[in-house]
């Protein structure tokens, strides 16, 4: 279950940390507000014009999906396992390559401010709507598990605040967001999100600086050897289920195709830009940022190992390395950092998960209302209701979160755990729809859906084969989405072939 910070000394942030993290705030409604007279229609609203630049637009891609969740989980994981997680990196050229030359030419030819209509031009309204549900499903649970993380582990305890206050601090997280979001659109959000990035850029770059600093220079956290705690490293499978390498690259090349080529945060961002050389810029700075905040979070993670390993009794109390491995950034924010940093690496954590809100509600408004209101209604709407109409939806989605956000103390796990096996679960089934769509020529409705269904059935078996089972998981959770992926397209393939009800429809021109 997720837990809250636990520290030695009562937290007491100082009177400077309170200031930048209100001008924070301040700055990031400054930005809706200025957008917000720039809102005309729902194209303006939705896709910016479909004229914003790769730059940005590619540092918001990048600050959407680098949440509060992985800010906290990369340097927890490095110290629970070691520096296995740094295999994801190499996947980043082959990810590029696939989605900027497989996937992004066929979105840009689409004239909608939602991906999911190509689902129906190939494979008509049902499964359009499977994946409307797939993604706002999965889009939903993100957000609240960002929220509720990003009180509960960081603001509640960093504060010295009651833990009954989370639900009210959520709120006020959430409120804050839908403000900005909803007054200034696409736009406000691209802004907001590349001045967020630089600011979660910034606190990892800060932690990180004064750690190696505490524990007297890189060449003393810098491993080595592999540390027995670690466990043993496994290059291809280990037969108890436990991380390996190869394990650590698949689950990470097969999550940012599946997300980078189905999930409506990454294909509204493409629609936004011009055309697809633009489009192809904007998922290349995304892969840069990624790679270069994951490399800083990883050495912070190795960095806070070894501060902690060195003195246990700075760990929290009766915590192990290994029980407060999520724990010990945060902690160390409090009970490391001098006086009057700690507000920056808030602000930074904080970005983190605004960011990732803020894209969450404006893409998921896009989903419901391309998708769901305009797909059924039976009159066009005024250019100026529509803009209403919009923020309406998002505030709704917002308070949805608000209320998701109630049921995640009941999620048990570790941040990384946490993300592949609740966050990311119908990841790879969302995908499996857009890969039938846009390269099986045959694929039918009836093949897709029954694809599908396999894909469900495997990614939930193999993330909570204990809770069904109760024996411990032959396979570990980074392998859930290649292997549900790769049965959902061999049972789609199949069907198509072996049992084609109804007829194909063609390929999107």
């Amino acid at each position: 279950m997720l837990q809250a910070v636990q520290v030695a000394r009562a937290p007491v942030l100082a009177p400077l940390d309170w200031v930048v993290i209100t001008l924070y705030v301040i700055i990031m409604l400054a930005v809706g507000l200025h957008y917000s007279r720039k809102m005309h229609n729902s194209r303006e609203y939705l896709l910016g014009g479909r004229t914003m630049q790769p730059w940005s637009v590619g540092l918001s891609m990048f600050a959407t999906l680098f949440s509060t969740i992985t800010y906290l989980l990369l340097p927890g994981e490095m110290v629970l396992k070691g520096p296995v997680f740094l295999a994801s990196i190499i996947s980043y050229p082959i990810v590029f390559v696939v989605v900027g030359w497989l996937f992004i030419p066929t979105f840009m030819r689409l004239n909608s401010a939602s991906g999911y209509e190509l689902l129906e031009i190939r494979l008509g309204p049902s499964v359009r709507m499977l994946g409307v549900l797939f993604f706002l499903s999965l889009r939903l649970l993100w957000m609240s598990v960002i929220v509720y993380t990003t009180v509960q582990i960081v603001l509640i305890p960093l504060a010295g605040m009651s833990a009954a206050a989370t639900p009210w601090i959520c709120t006020m997280l959430m409120i804050i967001t839908i403000i900005y979001t909803s007054m200034g659109g696409l736009r406000a959000v691209v802004m907001t999100d590349a001045l967020q990035t630089f600011i979660l850029l910034f606190g990892a770059i800060i932690a990180l600086v004064t750690v190696t600093i505490a524990v007297g220079g890189v060449h003393v956290w810098w491993p080595h050897q592999w540390d027995p705690s670690w466990g043993q490293l496994r290059w291809i499978y280990d037969p108890d289920g436990k991380r390996s390498v190869l394990g650590a690259f698949m689950g990470a090349m097969f999550w940012s195709i599946c997300t980078y080529g189905s999930d409506q945060v990454a294909i509204q961002r493409y629609l936004a830009t011009a055309n697809i050389k633009a489009a192809r810029w904007t998922l290349a700075v995304s892969e840069i940022m990624s790679m270069l905040v994951r490399l800083l979070l990883a050495g912070l993670g190795l960095a806070l190992f070894w501060y902690f390993k060195s003195d246990p009794m700075r760990l929290p109390p009766g915590k192990t390395l290994q029980s407060a491995c999520d724990q010990l950034f945060p902690s160390y924010i409090v009970s490391g950092l001098p006086a009057g940093l700690s507000g920056l690496i808030i602000a930074g954590l904080l970005a983190a998960a605004m960011s990732s809100l803020s894209s969450g509600i404006n893409s998921t408004c896009a989903v419901i209302g391309t998708d769901l209101i305009d797909r059924y209604r039976s009159t066009k709407v005024k250019a100026s209701h529509s803009v209403l109409r919009d923020r309406i939806v998002s505030v709704a989605v917002g308070l949805s979160v608000i209320l998701l956000s109630s049921s995640v103390p009941f999620i048990r796990g570790n941040l990384l755990e946490l993300t592949f096996k609740m966050v990311n679960l119908l990841t790879a089934p969302l995908f499996g729809l857009f890969f039938m769509a846009m390269f099986i020529r045959r694929a039918t409705t009836f093949a897709t859906l029954v694809g599908a269904v396999v894909g469900v059935i495997v990614v939930v078996a193999i993330n909570y084969w204990r809770e069904i089972t109760s024996l411990e998981p032959p396979i570990d959770f980074f392998w859930a989405m290649p292997m549900s992926l790769t049965c959902q397209i061999i049972v789609g393939v199949a069907v198509s072939y072996l049992m084609p009800l109804g007829k194909p429809r063609p390929m999107l021109k």
